[in-house]
């Protein structure tokens, strides 16, 4: 090769740090992911990214780009999520919250957590039921049951959905995507809550994955984590009818177990839990009455 022509274009080798973060963000994609139940055919449907880019991204061969975004975040000292937030700037009294809560331990924050809620929560709220959990933990059926012991109204967040928007959830999804069916899964329970003081709900298994509205339903509502072993929500799941769980996913399980483990920091901010493992929907009504009794 002549000494006076250019060097062949290099591949840029990544340094193990930056190896270290797009794995650690790939995989934290694929949790976040799955969390909310979807497939990444879905993701890559309502996203508009193409399934090899997620298929490399959640592989930990995310777009240099990517590393680009995070050397320009750490020259100026702040996390990327700073950089890529686009809008008006949140008040300084919030920057400053969210730094002294930054500093405070896991004990010290569920206490803060507490304090503010107690300080601001609706005074009506114990008069609101509303029951968390992945399908097969029994929030219908249990609910029902529980409506009719309190003589409050029993509703079904999912029911309220579909008759704002007027179609089955089914064609939500597919023709708005996930994002727009968390924007009227939130104004479902705001508008709930506008009109009723008492009643019993049943949210979808999912509302967890969606800090806001999840904070809005613990600020409003008691709330009680209805929980089961993978193995029986499966089984229940399987006993309803549906012989294809998890969208025929060879790995139903697996996800599943993924999908409790990432949601159950979330459900754990619940007022109660109730374990329906192994108990009959007697036993669990009973336990259920005895917790919001408390």
């Amino acid at each position: 090769m002549n000494s006076t022509d250019p060097e062949p274009a290099q591949t840029p080798r990544l340094a193990e740090s930056d190896s270290d973060y797009l794995r650690a963000l790939g995989e934290h994609v694929r949790d976040l992911r799955v969390r909310r139940g979807m497939t990444r055919a879905i993701l890559a449907r309502d996203s508009g990214v193409s399934l090899r880019y997620l298929a490399q991204l959640e592989g930990g061969q995310g777009n240099i780009s990517i590393l680009r975004l995070r050397q320009v975040a750490q020259a100026m000292a702040m996390p990327p999520e700073e950089i890529i937030r686009v809008g008006p700037e949140q008040p300084a009294e919030l920057t400053l919250l969210g730094q002294f809560l930054a500093r405070l331990s896991p004990p010290e924050l569920v206490e803060a957590q507490n304090l503010l809620r107690g300080a601001f929560e609706k005074k009506s709220r114990r008069n609101r039921i509303a029951l968390v959990g992945l399908r097969g933990a029994g929030k219908s059926s249990l609910g029902k049951l529980l409506a009719e012991q309190l003589k409050v109204p029993f509703i079904e967040l999912t029911d309220v959905i579909e008759q704002s928007v007027g179609t089955p959830l089914s064609v939500v999804f597919s023709l708005y995507g996930q994002a727009a069916y968390r924007r009227y899964e939130r104004r479902a329970l705001e508008r709930l809550i506008e009109t009723h003081e008492s009643f019993v709900l049943a949210t979808g298994g999912s509302i967890s994955t969606e800090p806001a509205t999840f904070d809005e339903l613990l600020t409003a509502c008691f709330t009680v984590w209805l929980k089961a072993s993978p193995a029986e929500h499966m089984a229940r799941v399987v006993a309803q009818g549906d012989r294809r769980p998890m969208g025929e996913n060879r790995e139903a399980m697996q996800d599943l177990e993924r999908i409790l483990v990432g949601r159950e920091a979330m459900y754990r901010k619940a007022d109660a839990t109730v374990n329906t493992s192994g108990l009959d929907i007697e036993q669990s009504l009973a336990e259920l009455l005895k917790q919001i009794s408390v």
